[in-house]
């Protein structure tokens, strides 16, 4: 069977590496893809924003199930043009159709779903640019930090932690007046901080039953020591120490299982990963927020640790028998350092050559973000490049491996965090 990954970074060629080892697979396609993906699988030179161009590509070559990576093609209604389509609708989508993205797609509606089927969250409102006075007022109730978060998608950036009142009233004045974040931020939400750590929960789900996978932590911010900027993640563990079989029996009643239900009573058709990230408030789990698909870099710390044939995973959510579904998951840990282009998440430079991929350990795994090939040489084309993963007994081992591989590959200006983990180490979870 042929099988279309939609996507272009680490994630995407994550999942495609997966896939592609399964006999079941005959040809893993991946549009647009990268540089890696382009080396093991066939990428597809095509606009994934155009449904009819690639509705026309995944006929003509036989594509019989499509794995959308990135949220936007999600929200912007990709299930539901293959599923009304004569000649598509065959074909197996992994990813729900455009009102259950909205789980993601608005801060707003996934907030007031939280409350709704009394699923924990942080207490929030929502304003708009007419309701700025509003906005004001009620940002000047909040304790601080306090947390402004611009209501659509935002490439992982939309999301401000104010200190104080000015940096509140500043952050809220560059979504809803000067339109920072363009439509995403016409609307904004503001919540109250929770105080805890956070960890991503992902599952595969049918929207009635659901297959628990490894759970991960990432890292947003650019800085060591959580500092400075968000970013679309800088790394990864998995599996986090402390959410352990309590916290977990915790996250499928309170977390879980509402949401399903809360998906049945919406009529929310849902057909594929979601990733619920979590906020540990004292051994109690709060959602942050929903993502509609699996996160990066998770993925590249979790795909590794399941040993499962991930194609036989989908066919179990196809054939609607997730809860018979036994998944195997390597009990070592998995770390990812991100490998970035100097000056991320801001301005950074493209087209400087990438050396040293061939000083890699075979048993490391190195998963191309924003790469590309040009007349042969191999060129940083993004602002997070790869995602370096390694597994180990311990997470020590884990990093130490990923970190030596990171070193080992090179171009002028790149950046990574040599302190992924640096919160999970025994001494501070016990």
């Amino acid at each position: 069977m042929n099988v279309l990954v939609i996507g272009s970074g680490a994630r995407e060629h994550a999942i495609a590496w997966k896939l592609s080892q399964s006999e079941f697979c005959d040809q893993v396609f991946v549009a647009p893809g990268n540089a890696g993906t382009a080396e093991f699988h066939t990428t597809a030179a095509v606009d994934i924003h155009d449904f009819e161009e690639l509705g026309k590509f995944a006929a003509d070559f036989n594509i019989m199930m499509m794995v959308v990576g990135p949220e936007n093609s999600l929200v912007e209604g990709i299930h539901d043009y293959f599923a009304q389509s004569e000649y598509l609708k065959h074909i197996l989508v992994i990813g729900p159709k455009k009102a259950a993205a909205m789980l993601e797609g608005s801060k707003d509606y996934c907030k007031a779903f939280l409350q709704k089927y009394n699923i924990p969250t942080a207490r929030y409102q929502a304003f708009t640019e007419d309701t700025f006075k509003e906005a004001v007022e009620y940002l000047k109730q909040q304790s601080f930090p306090a947390v402004i978060k611009a209501d659509g998608l935002a490439a992982g950036k939309g999301v401000i932690i104010a200190q104080d009142y000015e940096e509140g009233f500043d952050a809220l004045d560059a979504m809803l007046r000067n339109k920072r974040f363009g439509n995403a931020g016409s609307k904004v939400v503001i919540e109250e901080y929770l105080q805890g750590i956070e960890v991503s929960v992902f599952i595969l789900t049918d929207g009635k039953e659901y297959v628990l996978l490894p759970e991960a932590k990432d890292y947003k911010r650019i800085g060591e020591g959580d500092s400075g900027l968000n970013t679309g993640g800088m790394g990864a563990i998995s599996p986090v120490p402390f959410a352990d079989e309590v916290f977990m029996q915790k996250v499928k009643e309170r977390v879980i299982e509402p949401t399903l239900r809360g998906m049945q009573e919406e009529q929310l058709d849902y057909s594929g990963f979601l990733f619920i990230g979590l906020m540990n408030v004292n051994g109690d789990p709060y959602v942050i927020e929903y993502n509609v698909r699996l996160g990066d870099p998770e993925t590249e710390a979790i795909l590794p640790r399941i040993q499962s044939d991930l194609f036989m995973m989908f066919k179990a959510l196809h054939d609607h028998t997730l809860g018979e579904y036994q998944l195997e998951v390597d009990p070592r840990t998995a770390t990812t350092v991100i490998l970035a282009s100097g000056g991320y998440p801001e301005g950074y430079e493209k087209g400087k050559e990438i050396s040293g991929l061939e000083n890699v350990p075979k048993d490391v795994m190195v998963f191309h973000a924003g790469t590309s090939m040009v007349n042969g040489k191999l060129l940083n084309n993004g602002g997070r490049v790869f995602a370096v993963t390694a597994l180990g007994d311990t997470m020590e081992e884990a990093l130490a491996k990923a970190n030596a591989a990171a070193e080992a590959i090179t171009w002028q200006g790149r950046y990574y965090r040599r302190d992924i983990g640096f919160d999970l180490g025994k001494e501070r979870v016990q």
